[in-house]
C-alpha cells in the first residue's frame, strides 16, 4: 500500500509541476510580446521554467518501471 501511496504522491506532484510549467510558459510569452519588458524578470522566469522541467523529468524517471537491458 505504501508503494501505491508514493506513486500517487509523485503523480500529483508531477501534475502540479506541469501546470506551473505551462503557466510560466504563457507568462513568459506575454511578457516577451509586451512593448516594454523586464529582461531580468524574463530570465528569472525562464530559469525557474528550466528547474521545473528538470524536476518533471526526474519524477517521470521515478514513475517509469525499470526496463531490463
Amino acid at each position: 500500500m505504501k508503494f501505491l501511496k508514493d506513486v500517487r504522491t509523485l503523480q500529483l506532484r508531477l501534475l502540479e509541476l506541469e501546470s506551473e510549467h505551462r503557466e510560466l510558459d504563457h507568462l513568459i510569452a506575454q511578457l516577451e510580446s509586451a512593448e516594454s519588458c523586464d529582461e531580468l524578470q524574463i530570465r528569472r522566469l525562464k530559469k525557474r521554467k528550466l528547474q521545473l522541467k528538470d524536476q518533471i523529468a526526474q519524477i517521470q524517471m521515478q514513475l517509469q518501471p525499470d526496463v531490463p537491458a
